[in-house]
């Protein structure tokens, strides 16, 4: 049981410290590579330098409990706090992940020693009981992670229960189990030491949400008016007023800008209308769970259906209810001809295009920038293919493309893997003041490229583009142009490493 209680934490503790920082920093696959990668090897490290603890094995586990209780438990806490205040996030990784395993790998030779003290066995047959625990333990702890504590409990409460779980593991063995091997001196002191791990893993506990409030405070410019962590991101929305009485909203998924409320209307009306000109009765947006594109397409009164394909529930949920952005977005989700869909937009339009449902007259794709696999895959000649099909006869796709001032190569590897799926590109930019130079990628099937115009019906109402603006838009600078750009596949996630590159060198 201690073997199997031992695997699931420290599997727990791997997983926490790789979503933590696929939060922080994005890029998923560098921090479980960095994560696993150092782990793993200070685990062999633990393994040698548990050699002459044998000899004191019952006192010694119980000190890697201790340590690997409290310093497990507060790993998390720690490295929030090293990111939102020191700027130190990956150097702490390192040390953290080193620790953590240098304790995990210490534990298997102690334990083995002290199995063999209850029932003698050959090598093979102790390692094989030890082993299979182990596997099970790890099993439990890495479904435990995403479907029970982060839900639940969060990253670092999450956390601190499982070094708790440590600190009793350790009392079992060593105080219950192994009591008549230890001098009644050195328990007391080993109770007091655990018991003293517990009590701090508790006040931590206790005093979480006032240092998650404070160490996420850190990191935004305005007030939190709310902050939620939903198993597919961290969503937080800031709230201020200006010295003019103009309230600032702004919405930050896994801590990016997705709008201010200032000049959001610059953005969606760029994103939305240019694609909106033509047939436009069959809608689908992919993304854009807050409303916003949601109301501009709901504009024109030929529309007769929109399909809003957004990821996470929580998103829809805010967007209905939250009153500040329900207003910003105009109630759009109570509009009839809405219906949205929470579903993986890759994995929802590969089932549409392969069951060949009719297709729709314009697509917009509002995703967030694409800083992980798990977003490129959205960016990727395959997913535009999908989207290629997904059209109808003479229909149009709008993608949100970044910044081609920012991150320029970024910019203009969406546009060509767009180009290389076979439609025909348009790329233009506009500022919008939050976010900078920011730019679009218009898109259709055939090889005439599709021209950028905003229809009469509803250029009257819109309070930032106009013709004139448009046909500036299409205009790049010479020091905006590149062309030095690879194509983004599944296979090849070239877009991350621009990406990366780009936003690091800022």
């Amino acid at each position: 049981m201690a073997v199997f209680g031992c695997a699931a934490c420290g599997l727990v503790y791997e997983l926490a410290l790789v979503a933590l920082g696929s939060y922080l920093i994005g890029n998923s696959v560098t921090q479980a590579s960095i994560v696993l990668s150092v782990m793993v090897f200070a685990m062999g490290v633990g393994s040698l330098a548990a050699k002459p603890l044998q000899r004191h094995a019952v006192i010694a586990f119980a000190g890697v409990e201790g340590a690997l209780a409290l310093l497990g438990g507060l790993s998390v806490l720690s490295l929030y706090a090293a990111y939102a205040w020191l700027g130190l996030y990956v150097p702490a990784l390192v040390v953290v992940a080193f620790a953590v395993g240098l304790l995990i790998g210490a534990e298997i030779p102690l334990l083995m020693t002290l199995l063999q003290r209850i029932r003698k066995q050959d090598a093979g047959s102790a390692v094989a009981d030890l082993f299979a625990a182990d596997y099970v333990g790890a099993l439990i702890g890495g479904l435990a992670f995403p479907f029970l504590l982060l839900p639940i409990f969060g990253h670092i409460k999450g956390a601190l229960l499982v070094g708790a779980c440590n600190a009793v593991a350790g009392m079992a063995v060593v105080l219950w189990l192994f009591r008549g091997q230890v001098r009644r001196g050195a328990r007391a002191v080993l109770w007091a030491g655990l018991a003293g791990v517990l009590v701090v893993l508790g006040g931590t506990y206790a005093l979480a949400d006032r240092f998650e409030v404070s160490a996420r405070q850190a990191l935004y410019r305005d007030p939190i008016a709310l902050a939620e962590q939903t198993p597919y991101q961290e969503i937080v929305i800031t709230r201020s007023v200006r010295l003019s009485g103009r309230p600032d909203l702004r919405l930050f998924l896994n801590g990016d800008l997705q709008f201010s409320s200032i000049d959001e209307y610059r953005y969606h009306e760029a994103l939305v209308h240019p694609a909106m000109v033509g047939p436009r009765a069959n809608v689908l947006v992919l993304g854009g769970g807050d409303g916003l594109g949601l109301r501009e397409v709901l504009r024109y009164r030929d529309v007769r259906q929109v399909t809003l394909v957004e990821l996470d529930p929580e998103m829809i949920r805010l967007a209905r209810g939250y009153e500040e952005l329900a207003e910003l977005n105009g109630r759009a989700f109570d509009d009839p001809r809405v219906r949205v869909v929470n579903a993986d937009a890759f994995t929802w339009l590969r089932g549409r295009v392969a069951q060949r449902a009719a297709g729709f007259d314009v697509v917009i794709v509002d995703f967030p920038d694409p800083d992980d696999v798990s977003t490129a895959k959205l960016y990727s000649q395959e997913f535009y293919g999908l989207l290629r099909r997904a059209l109808a006869p003479g229909g149009r796709a709008v993608v949100q493309s970044g910044s081609p001032f920012f991150a320029p190569k970024s910019f203009w590897c969406i546009g060509r893997t767009i180009g290389a799926a076979g439609l025909a590109t348009t790329p233009y930019h506009l500022d919008v003041p939050s976010f900078g130079d920011w730019g679009f990628v218009l898109a259709t099937e055939g090889e005439r490229a599709p021209g950028l115009r905003v229809d009469p019906a509803v250029a009257g109402g819109l309070r930032f583009l106009d013709q004139q603006v448009l046909q500036a838009s299409a205009v790049f600078a010479r020091d905006l142009r590149r062309t030095d750009v690879e194509i983004n596949t599944l296979v090849k996630p070239t877009l991350v490493e621009y990406q990366r590159q780009e936003w690091r060198d800022l």
